[in-house]
């Protein structure tokens, strides 16, 4: 099963059209609670399309442990929340494989991580630890050729001089920020620094009331003159997307995004309308890589996507595999 694993994250970059067959093959044997999950909604085709596969509940790695094989994982991903019981736990096979996917991943979009100072405000994911968001950015600032780069847990004013060195400087530079955080951080300080790029990572996390994306990059944009992107990710995924021209994400090399009707998560929704957003993740190789999320948006036929906001409803009803056993 792990000689599997890892040929599997051999395949990952080939671009093989088939690739997405196999790794389903193997998750639906290996993998007991998307196998389950599989049983009780009575699938047992052979897909002809990628878009035909059945998507397990996002909301299973609260009450599971979601695993493809029989493995000691390296390290846990903890979603943020605000009880140890309301959190996702993702079990990590292989942490540098992960590391592999968000390196590229990024350089698609940007550049390498090594051209960049990277400094963090992230407050509520340092707070409660074990994130897949800073392990991912404690990996930027390793590979950073820049020795400003690091987290600014709440020292705004640290921060600020740390960006002001940057803009003296011209360098290159990537603030990565919660959105409640960036707007306090901004309440105290402006700067004039078109170099800068921010990267907005989520929501406000119960601290402010939430506000449409336009608004908050208008903000953003106004304080900074700084570039503003989005990173799109969780802790179930290992693979991440970012912000694109037309307020779209782009798509990455190892995540597909299916929009699934709001009322019928079983059937495709068309190009352009408002629905629930599906989730193929290849780089889940050694958990789940076929996720239905609770995130409503719009998917394109080039492969790009907008996100809107979350379903008003709550955890998906009928399914017991949604309590724990």
């Amino acid at each position: 099963m792990i000689s599997k694993i890892n040929t599997l994250e051999q395949k990952i970059w080939e671009k093989r059209p088939n690739f997405v067959f196999e790794l389903f093959d193997f998750q639906r044997e290996s993998c007991a609670v998307f196998k389950k999950y599989l049983q009780l909604i009575q699938y047992d085709q052979v897909p002809q399309s990628a878009l035909n596969i059945p998507l397990m509940p996002i909301e299973f790695f609260k009450n599971h442990e979601i695993k493809s094989g029989d493995f000691r994982e390296e390290t846990i991903f903890l979603s943020s929340g605000t009880t140890e019981s309301a959190r996702s736990l993702h079990y990590i096979y292989n942490l540098d494989f992960y590391h592999q996917v968000s390196t590229r991943l990024f350089t698609d979009a940007f550049d390498h991580p090594s051209k960049f100072c990277h400094l963090a405000l992230l407050p509520s994911y340092l707070e409660q630890g074990q994130s897949s968001l800073v392990a991912m950015v404690n990996n930027f600032i390793r590979f950073s050729k820049y020795a400003d780069s690091g987290f600014f847990l709440n020292d705004f004013a640290r921060l600020f001089q740390s960006l002001m060195t940057c803009k003296i400087d011209a360098t290159p530079t990537i603030l990565w920020g919660v959105s409640y955080a960036l707007l306090d951080f901004l309440e105290l300080f402006e700067l004039d620094f078109p170099e800068l790029t921010i990267i907005e990572t989520g929501g406000m996390k119960g601290r402010k009331k939430e506000m449409v994306r336009n608004e908050l990059h208008q903000i953003f944009g106004l304080k900074t003159n700084a570039a503003i992107s989005s990173e799109y990710g969780m802790t179930e995924l290992l693979s991440q997307a970012y912000l694109g021209d037309n307020n779209k994400f782009c798509r990455s090399q190892t995540l597909r995004v299916i929009g699934k009707e709001i009322n019928d998560a079983f059937e495709n929704e068309k190009f352009g309308k408002t629905c629930r957003l599906g989730i193929i993740d290849f780089a889940n190789i050694h958990s789940c890589a076929f996720l239905l999320t609770q995130d409503l948006g719009r998917v394109y036929q080039d492969g790009t996507f907008e996100v809107l906001g979350r379903l008003d409803m709550s955890d998906i009803r009928g399914c017991n595999l949604m309590v724990g056993d």
